[in-house]
């Protein structure tokens, strides 16, 4: 078996087709604000069931996003009092720096896309 450097195996995962970073506290505002394109903002937590079913599906969607944010809830609070998340995985669209809002939907390439499309045809505001 093959590891890639998260110690994931990497000859059972299929490989992510989309950028993935992971942000905090420190970095996530200037990062998010200095990238261009669409950026897919999502919260998880080690202990979250459902987070993990995240993780592991949407790098291997085909989504209509540049890339995928990470940020761990547990370890970030001052990120997540912004967000006002509230439940886990919580999902954010931001473009160019500019925050387009939260998305609601399951995690199925097709329905994710639909509300990335509705969510950048909403007006843009300030990141929180």
């Amino acid at each position: 078996m093959n590891t890639d450097s998260m110690c994931r195996p990497s000859d059972i995962v299929p490989p992510s087709i989309v950028v993935e970073l992971e942000l905090t506290d420190f970095d996530a505002d200037q990062r998010l604000l200095a990238m261009s394109g669409v950026s897919l903002v999502v919260f998880t937590s080690v202990g979250c069931t459902s987070c993990r079913f995240a993780r592991e599906r949407l790098p291997a969607l085909d989504l209509v996003i540049d890339r995928l944010c990470w940020i761990d809830a547990g370890n970030n609070g001052g990120v997540v009092e912004r967000y006002q998340v509230f439940h886990l995985p919580a999902l954010f669209v931001v473009r160019d720096g500019e925050f387009f809002g939260a998305l609601k939907s399951r995690l199925t390439d097709t329905e994710l896309n639909r509300a990335v499309r509705q969510a950048l045809n909403r007006t843009a505001e300030e990141l929180p």
